[in-house]
């Protein structure tokens, strides 16, 4: 039991890694934080440090699933994919600002929409709008995404609402427990960043992943980097995009994707928890959508959002060194879980993959061959049995990258 001095210590820490070691906040910069309800303590934590940061203007925009729930339940159908334009236009102001942005996740009831038509709930994809994954996609804004324990999520994973036993999993993912956590970090992401120069200096034209119910070949574009999790600023400092991170990634050729690929993890959508998801595809396309369950919100998702069917990124986890991969607890929660092991997924692409991301326009990412989608959605396919190899342009042998979900390039 964590007594109440504890806990804000614990939330005051956690806060400022947030804002020192996620969006870097500047005095006088604007600040957004996307919350759910639930979510209260570490967003009022974040809001407190903040302030004491210098921050010009703190901003908490919650969200409830609970009144989506009742939008998909009784609201019109023509109006269920309608999205109130000052939604957008909040984001698009923070930009023009050069605002940061905090995303805090932890779903406390991820099957909240299971027991609901699921061609409804497809069509409300709130709170997850294009306009957020713009401005952070194209670098608009210094973001970050991060974790807070709530004790519904805590019963979801460890079958009781142990939420103290979540937050030690957490702070250990966080490097908290180490002496020096910025130090820690620093360290964490050289190695993230050496595993990224030798995938890129490598120039694989082609990934094919193998393993349980996986046989899949995905297309690289010539001019992509891979890359990490962390943003280098105009500063000099480092904006850390998801807390914590263990991948290193770039964005495949939308029309280069062939054969099928199994998920090995949970993937929450929509407020319904996807169980067993494999997919079949075809000239860069799914083709074919199988579950266990959440099977229809997906194949509608794919069928109904232009570009959802085509992937948007690739990424390698080394399940063997990762924090979160070498517990093998299944989180059920993407932030988390997508660090633990492989993933891919479908939607919209990278443009942070090109070194020159910054300067170039859409025109000229979906002449390279980069996936436009208003959905991003990740879904996890790596572990033990998982191998990766590359294949260079021009034929020869494969290079192995992951073997057994374990790093062996370099």
């Amino acid at each position: 039991m964590t007594n109440d001095t504890d806990a804000g210590a614990r939330l005051d820490r956690y806060a400022r890694v947030i804002l020192e070691t996620g969006v870097v906040l500047r005095p006088g910069q604007d600040l957004a934080i996307n919350a759910l309800v639930e979510h209260a303590p570490l967003a009022r934590a974040i809001a407190e440090a903040a302030y004491r940061h210098g921050a010009g203007y703190v901003d908490i925009w919650y969200f409830d699933p609970h009144a989506k729930a009742s939008r998909v339940r009784h609201a019109a159908p023509e109006s269920l994919g309608r999205t109130p334009p000052w939604l957008d236009r909040r984001y698009e102001d923070l930009a023009e600002r050069g605002g940061a942005l905090v995303n805090i996740t932890g779903d406390p009831d991820p099957e909240l929409l299971a027991g609901l038509d699921p061609a409804r709930a497809g069509m409300d994809r709130m709170p997850a709008l294009a306009s957020r994954f713009r401005v952070q996609s194209r670098g608009l804004v210094a973001w970050t995404i991060a974790a807070y324990p709530t004790a519904a999520w805590a019963r979801g994973v460890y079958g009781e609402p142990d939420v103290e036993r979540l937050w030690r999993d957490l702070e250990h993912f966080l490097r908290l427990d180490e002496p020096d956590p910025v130090a820690a970090w620093r360290e964490h992401l050289d190695l993230l960043r050496h595993r990224a120069a030798l995938l890129t200096e490598a120039g694989f034209d082609e990934l094919h992943y193998t393993g349980p119910g996986t046989d899949l070949r995905v297309g690289l574009i010539p001019e992509a980097r891979w890359t990490i999790s962390a943003h280098d600023m105009p500063d000099g400092s480092v904006n850390v995009l998801n807390l914590p991170t263990e991948e290193v990634f770039t964005t495949p050729h939308r029309e280069r994707a062939e054969g099928v690929v199994s998920a090995t993890r949970p993937l929450a959508l929509g407020g319904v928890v996807v169980e067993d998801l494999w997919l079949r595809l075809a000239g860069g396309r799914v083709v074919e959508v199988d579950a266990r369950t959440g099977r229809d919100t997906v194949a509608r998702q794919l069928a109904d959002v232009p570009g959802a069917g085509r992937l948007g990124e690739v990424a390698l986890v080394d399940g063997t060194t990762s924090r979160i991969g070498r517990l093998g607890t299944v989180y059920r929660d993407t932030l988390l879980d997508e660090n633990a092991t492989c993933h891919i997924a479908w939607g919209g692409g990278i443009p942070t993959a090109f070194a020159d991301w910054r300067e170039i326009d859409d025109a000229t990412l979906a002449g390279r061959g980069v996936n436009f989608s208003k959905v991003h959605v990740d879904f996890m396919m790596g572990g033990p049995g998982l191998t990766v190899r590359g294949r260079r342009a021009g034929g020869g042998g494969e290079t192995t990258i992951l073997e057994d979900g374990a790093w062996a390039l370099g």
